[in-house]
């Protein structure tokens, strides 16, 4: 007689977990807000009858989702009276460290500058758009997870993708590439030539700085290939080698840290076509980096 024990299956919350973090970090750009929506939905499921769920996928992304909305209203007005621009707080991976879960969080429509347009989005419509867009759920799923009606959906969804498509511009560039070019980025700004780093910048780049009024940061953005140059060079003719460059996946996507003096003073994400950089979005409130400087201890 075989006395060996069946494996046991996998709790459904435990295997859904990457995806559900991935809905509701999306939603609400900061991790703290992810995780505590995830400890409330897995208390709700604790208590749940689950043999009488049909679906045990659709009942959490369902709690998730509605949690995240009704979280992300109530951080509506704290947002709208923060200093300067909101960025979300970025998820940074060693690029020598992948860890399953670590993959999971980062598949997909992840990047610093996608989450910044997904701002102009109300709860309900960045939730259809991502259930739709990101996690490709069809439109009857996401009509009974939202309780809206499909037509309202398809219409959230339409109207939301119109709004991301006209604010964002899309490049379909190498992993490798991108890193290359930041490589070469990191190697200018600590060259002191202004005109190398200008050379690697589009002239119409953007910068967006997130201070959050903890440091300073500009209040609108800062465009302009020379004016950008001009800003990492006047850092570094101050500061020279007290400044370090630290490359990283930041939110999926090769990224840089720098630190100044030895202290984590930004994360920069760094959109490029493919031949040069066309926008940075510099994270610098303490507050976002906080835990970004713990993880990677």
């Amino acid at each position: 007689m075989n006395t060996a024990l069946a494996p046991t299956a996998p709790d459904p919350f435990t295997a859904l977990r990457p995806r559900l973090f991935g809905i509701a970090y999306r939603m609400l750009g900061v991790r703290a807000d992810a995780e505590d929506v995830l400890q409330d939905a897995w208390l709700r499921w604790s208590r749940q009858d689950t043999a009488a769920l049909q679906s045990a996928e659709a009942w959490l992304v369902t709690v998730v989702t509605r949690l995240s909305i009704d979280r992300l209203r109530a951080a509506k007005a704290e947002r709208d009276a923060y200093v300067g621009w909101w960025l979300p707080e970025p998820l940074v991976e060693p690029l020598d460290e992948h860890t399953p879960e670590a993959a999971a969080e980062l598949a997909g429509e992840l990047s610093v500058a996608f989450l910044y347009v997904l701002e102009r989005l109300g709860p309900e419509e960045r939730a259809a758009f991502l259930l739709r867009q990101v996690f490709d759920y069809d439109y009857p799923d996401i009509a009974a997870q939202l309780g809206k009606t499909e037509a309202a959906c398809r219409q959230m969804v339409h109207r939301a993708s119109e709004r991301v498509q006209q604010a964002r511009a899309r490049f379909e560039v190498p992993r490798g590439v991108h890193h290359q070019l930041l490589e070469r980025f990191v190697a200018a700004a600590h060259s002191g030539e202004r005109a190398a780093i200008q050379a690697l910048l589009s002239h119409d780049a953007m910068l967006i700085g997130d201070g959050g009024g903890k440091v300073r940061s500009f209040p609108h953005p800062l465009v302009g290939a020379f004016r950008i140059a001009n800003l990492y060079w006047a850092q570094w003719r101050r500061l020279a080698d007290q400044v370090v460059y630290r490359p990283v996946l930041l939110n999926g996507e090769p990224g840089l840290l720098r630190y100044v003096q030895g202290r984590l003073e930004s994360a920069q994400a760094m959109v490029t076509d493919g031949e040069r950089i066309v926008a940075i979005y510099a994270i610098r409130n303490p507050d976002k980096l906080a835990g970004v400087a713990l993880r990677l201890e």
